[in-house]
């Protein structure tokens, strides 16, 4: 249940760090907004239009549950494209982030009412995905299945079942797809490539909870989440 939960800044700085040094682990080389000051960011805004609107850049979350190790994910949008083009069905319709799931790290249920996305193991761990399908109103159930694509190809899944993604495997979920997931044996390092996303208004969770954290400032920012950017760059 969404509760009044912060999470420190210091701890978004150390997320932060120790992110970056897996996905440079694993061979990805974040854009170069990525290493911008907030003070960079602020004097480079009117040229930074699209990253900022698009809301690109950095973003940890807790889910407003103030327990990020059991129930939270770092996710890095590389790139996104506007909702206008995807109505028009022409332009930049696509997006693509990097997401870590630590090991039993909760990412809650949830489904997307536009988005559709590929989760893809990129190194790591094992990273487990359950599935249900929706009600003939879209809403949750319990005892839906539905039917993926796993790497290129078609499979049912049942209520409830779980996938196992190994390192370089995939999954594709369309809207109506229920689905929450963790690392399982470590860290995991996703890869989420989808149609244009809407992180605050596309996100349906089974449970009445926040998508972005509320902060507490116990020290600067080492870069803005794109949670910041209404107010630092306001």
């Amino acid at each position: 249940m969404k509760g009044d939960f912060r999470m420190k800044r210091s701890d978004i700085n150390r997320i932060m760090a120790d992110a970056a040094e897996m996905i440079a682990r694993y061979g990805f080389i974040l854009p170069p907004f990525a290493n911008w000051t907030p003070e960079e960011f602020k004097a480079r805004k009117d040229e930074a239009r699209h990253v900022i609107d698009s809301r690109c850049g950095w973003d940890i979350t807790d889910y407003g549950g103030g327990r990020y190790d059991e129930m939270g994910l770092f996710l890095f949008t590389l790139r996104n494209g506007r909702l206008s083009d995807l109505t028009a069905g022409r332009g930049m319709c696509y997006a693509e982030k990097l997401l870590i799931s630590r090991e039993k790290q909760l990412s809650p249920m949830h489904t997307h009412v536009i988005k559709a996305e590929d989760i893809i193991n990129r190194g790591g761990a094992t990273l487990v995905v359950e599935l249900f399908g929706s009600d003939g109103d879209g809403k949750f159930s319990e005892t839906a299945g539905g039917r993926v694509m796993c790497d290129g190809l078609w499979r049912n899944y049942a209520p409830g079942e779980r996938l196992s993604l190994s390192p370089g495997a995939s999954v594709t979920l369309r809207p109506g797809d229920w689905h929450a997931f963790w690392g399982e044996g470590g860290n995991v390092l996703i890869g989420e490539v989808s149609t244009v996303n809407d992180d605050e208004t596309d996100n349906i969770f089974r449970e009445p909870i926040g998508r972005f954290a509320t902060i507490e400032e116990d020290e600067p920012p080492h870069r803005l989440l794109v949670s910041d950017y209404a107010t630092w760059l306001a």
